[in-house]
This record gives C-alpha cells, structure tokens and sequence, in this order.
C-alpha cells in the first residue's frame, strides 16, 4: 500500500502532540496500523518506534538469558558438561534467535506473529528426557515438525477458539499466582543464603508500593525497568554481593563443533532410537503450546482497543515461526526449546504497543547482551530478574485472570482449571475444562448448547485424551508410574 493511500499507516499517523493523552496516541497507533503478513514490513513507513518500545524490549532481553539458561542447563547437567558450555550455548542461541529470528520474521516479515521464545513448561522435564535416551538436536526436528502440522492445520486457533473466558481466566490465575509464590521464595532463599534475609523483604516492600502507585497513575508499562533499577540499588546499598563475571565475546558459531563427538555437546549427530526416545516429549511440548500462546494473546485483547484486530497476535503464524526456529536453532547447535515469548508479549500489550517495533530492539538487546557478556551478568542477578519477572509477567497474569472472571458462570470454570492444574499441571486442567465447559457441565451451559458436536466434545476430547496419553507415558500424572523412567 502506498504511503499516498489516504488509508496507509502514514497517511493516517499524527503526531502524540495532537492526541490530549499519551495513551490515546499510542491507541491510534493500534488502530492505524497494518501489518502485512509473510511481506516486507519496514521502520517509519508501516510502523515507529517509541519510547515504550523499550520496556518490552528490556523485559524480553532479560527473560530471554534466564530462560535459555535454565534449558541448557537442564541439559547440561545430567550430560556432565560444564558451565562454561552453557553460557556459551546461551550466547549463541540469543544470536542465533535475534538475527534469524526476532528481528527478520517479527519485525520485518510477519508483525503479527509474536517473538519465538522459550518453552519454560518442559524445564522440569529435560532431565527426563536426556535418562529416557533423548537427543538435543533429535528432540528440536521432531518438535519443530509436529509445531509446523500445528501451523499448518490451524489447531492452535481452532483451540483457542474453543477455550472460554472463564477457562482462560482460570488458567492466567493459576500461572500468575504460582510464579508470583515462585520468585518471591527465591527471592527469599537467594538472601537467606549469605544472612541478609532482610534485603529480600526490602526490595519486595519497594515493589509493592511502586507498583500500586504505577497502576494508580495508569503507568504500569515503567514497572520492569523501574522495579529492576530501583531493586539493584536498594540490594546494592544493602550489601548484597555482585560482580560482573562474563567477559566480552563470541560463541563458537559451527554446527560441525557442537554436535561434535568430542565437542560442544559431545553427542555426535542424532540417530534413530534418539528420534524413537524424544517422540513423546516432542508430542507434549507442541501439546502445551496452545495454552501457553492463548494467555499471550489475550492479554492484547484487553490492552488493545476492540477495533484494533489488524495488530493481534496470529496464533498459526507464531506457532509456524517458533517451529521453524526450534528446528533451525537446533540444527545450527542451540539448546533452547521454542515456544511464544511471553516475558515480551506481555509488556508489550500493557504498554499498548504492537509486535514490529519492540521485536527489532529486542534483537538488538540481544545481541549487545551475548557479545558484551556484562548485561548478562546483571539481568541474571536476583532482585533484578525476580523483580522483572514478578512485575512484568507473573502480576499482569494475576490481574488479567481476574478480570475475566468476574461473573458466576466463568469463575467457576476458572475454579475448575486451577484445582485441575494444582492437580496434575496447567495443560491438565486447561484440557480437561476445556472439555467440561464445552459440554456444558459447568460454566455457561448456554454457549455449549450453541457448538457444534465437532467443537463440543470430538476436538476437546480428543485433545485431552491424547494429553492425558503423553502425560501417562511420562509419568506426570500423580500415583501411576510412567512408561518411561529414569
């Protein structure tokens, strides 16, 4: 579309000093935007950048070294390497997922597809995979294979599609409150473990009241790097320890060095009983996409203004990208396990701010951080990234859940999914609510009178019994050993 359209984004761009507010400048933005898929997307003729760009970006960055670590380290650890490979290997998956990646397809190519991130659900199960005889790189094929089908056959629209407001709520409350409880004890053990127990209440305190008078002012989008700043200084002044340990650098960038035999992984190059290991793991994480990108996507759906569709997240578009990037990233030597990159997702929907824009600076903040090798010591330090994490992700998550849970009807569905994800784990009670609510059981009894009998029942049955399946072999249901053990 040609920037003399009367209906092209320039054309109808105005300036922030028109609008009486900030934020309904940047709502403009949403409304005025329009994002092409699979073309050429470029800066300052279909889309700007503006100072709200950055706290997403600076989230994602800091989410993006955390989460990669924990992944390779899970791996790492039952494989007997060291952590000198793991912080080499998070270097070069951050090169490799903002060059090919963030920076190409969500801010150039497809704006409505969001970051290809990390899939932190299938931490707790690496060490599993790696006793069960899996494979890094046999693992990433066969995830970004089965993520592609996904794409391509539109399952994951079609789920969420299926999912209510009271089951999504449900599962928003759930991931919110866990991960709250989650940083604030690690928090507390991190300060606990040299004897100033009181710098961790020091720098929650800080938090909450900085984040009340942030909500109370509408200013909610400064909470990441003013709760960041504001907790290293407090910890810093309190006498907690710090010092910067990574130093200047590249990764090794040869995919022939780190599926070596005595190299990088020290694995060699998959063979097929590796393809046969991995295959249900592989099956799981896709399975546990679709949960993971419909909370990414409604929270632009109560951020945005209703007419602004154009700029919502496509759930096959990111599902397509993320499988793409998990093959690519393994084939290339990364351990990372993709998934829809929520520590920028969600930012970047309270600071009322489309995908392009952010993404290219969060490539940016990537790379600076895997060469430079500092900000990587800092955006791993505890009141840093806790704080980050609890104030970016984990209360938004909270209060989103809420606030589709307001009547009777969802809230119970909403009750439903957190006992069931309590229970078992979220992917449990999302598949088994979606399956009640749909048949009318609980929730809205009229909604499930208006679905058709494929969307009623066949779709979710299907889907949790095949979850309920993959869970079983793994052994993540409570009491029943797996079918695969250590």
């Amino acid at each position: 579309m040609s920037d003399k359209d009367p209906l092209s984004y320039n054309a109808q761009h105005k300036p922030s000093r028109d609008f009486e507010t900030r934020a309904a400048y940047l709502e403009n933005e949403l409304l005025i935007m329009q994002p092409k898929r699979w073309r050429l997307n470029l800066p300052f003729r279909d889309y700007r950048f503006e100072l709200e760009d950055l706290v997403p970006a600076l989230a994602a960055t800091i989410g993006k070294i955390v989460m990669v670590a924990a992944v390779v380290a899970a791996f790492a650890g039952p494989l007997g390497l060291s952590n000198a490979f793991v912080v080499e290997n998070v270097r070069f998956e951050m090169l490799i997922a903002a060059v090919l990646f963030v920076i190409l397809f969500s801010g150039l190519i497809n704006p409505r597809a969001n970051l290809a991130g990390t899939h932190g659900p299938m931490i707790p199960l690496i060490p599993l995979i790696v006793a069960s005889g899996g494979h890094p790189l046999a693992l990433g094929l066969l995830v970004g294979f089965f993520g592609l089908l996904l794409s391509v056959s539109k399952g994951g629209s079609k789920l969420m599609a299926l999912t209510s407001d009271g089951v999504r709520g449900g599962l928003l409350i759930y991931l919110g409150a866990i991960g709250l409880l989650s940083q604030i004890k690690a928090l507390n053990t991190w300060a606990a473990s040299f004897d100033m127990a009181y710098i961790a209440f020091a720098v929650i305190l800080t938090t909450i009241i900085m984040y009340a008078l942030l909500a109370r002012l509408e200013m909610r989008w400064l909470s990441i790097p003013l709760g960041s700043g504001i907790a290293f200084v407090i910890a810093l002044a309190l006498g907690a320890p710090f010092e910067f340990v990574t130093e200047p650098g590249m990764p090794h960038l040869s995919p022939a060095y780190w599926w070596g035999e005595t190299t990088g992984w020290q694995m060699g190059w998959p063979k097929l009983h590796h393809f046969v290991s991995s295959a249900p793991f592989a099956v799981l994480a896709v399975a546990m996409w679709s949960p993971d990108f419909m909370g990414h996507r409604v929270f632009q759906e109560l951020n945005y203004p209703k007419k602004a569709t154009k700029v919502l997240m496509n759930v096959d578009d990111t599902m397509g990208i993320a499988a793409v990037r998990q093959a690519v990233g393994s084939v290339l030597g990364g351990g990372n396990l993709a998934s829809s990159w929520g520590t920028y997702m969600i930012p970047a929907a309270i600071a009322k701010r489309p995908i392009p824009a952010g993404a290219v600076l969060t490539g940016v903040m990537c790379i600076v951080a895997a060469i430079w090798g500092y900000p990587m010591d800092l955006a791993v330090w505890d009141p840093v990234l806790r704080v980050a994490l609890i104030v970016g992700v984990f209360m938004p998550l909270l209060e989103a859940g809420m606030q589709m849970t307001r009547n009777t009807t969802s809230s119970q569905s909403a009750g439903i999914v957190v006992f069931a994800s309590a229970f078992v784990n979220p992917v449990f009670g999302w598949s088994l609510t979606m399956l009640l609510d749909n048949l009318g059981l609980i929730g809205d009894k009229e909604r499930g009178k208006t679905l058709r009998r494929t969307d009623r029942w066949v779709i979710p049955g299907i889907t949790f019994i095949i979850l309920l399946a993959i869970m079983a072999t793994v052994g993540m249901l409570p009491g029943i050993p797996g079918l695969i053990t250590h």
